[in-house]
């Protein structure tokens, strides 16, 4: 793991740890973008909606085709 010093403190840290583990300085800006970055909270649900419409679109297009080659037969 590459690790840089602290510009506050001197001691070294992680490039990764979000602050120093020593004086508590934020090693990267923290900002609403790293945190939904971090936690998946707003990707996470467009992509879980984008899922469940698809399904749905799959079942509908499937439902309708069976009835059609029913109808049909």
């Amino acid at each position: 793991m590459e690790k840089k010093k602290c510009s506050q403190c001197k001691n070294l840290i992680l490039k990764t740890s979000p602050t120093c583990l020593y004086c508590g300085r934020p090693n990267k800006f923290i900002t609403k973008e790293y945190v939904n970055n971090k936690w998946d909270k707003d990707n996470n649900k467009n992509v879980i909606d984008h899922i469940f419409i698809n399904k749905y679109l799959v079942f509908i297009l499937f439902l309708i085709f069976t009835v059609v080659i029913i109808i049909y037969s």
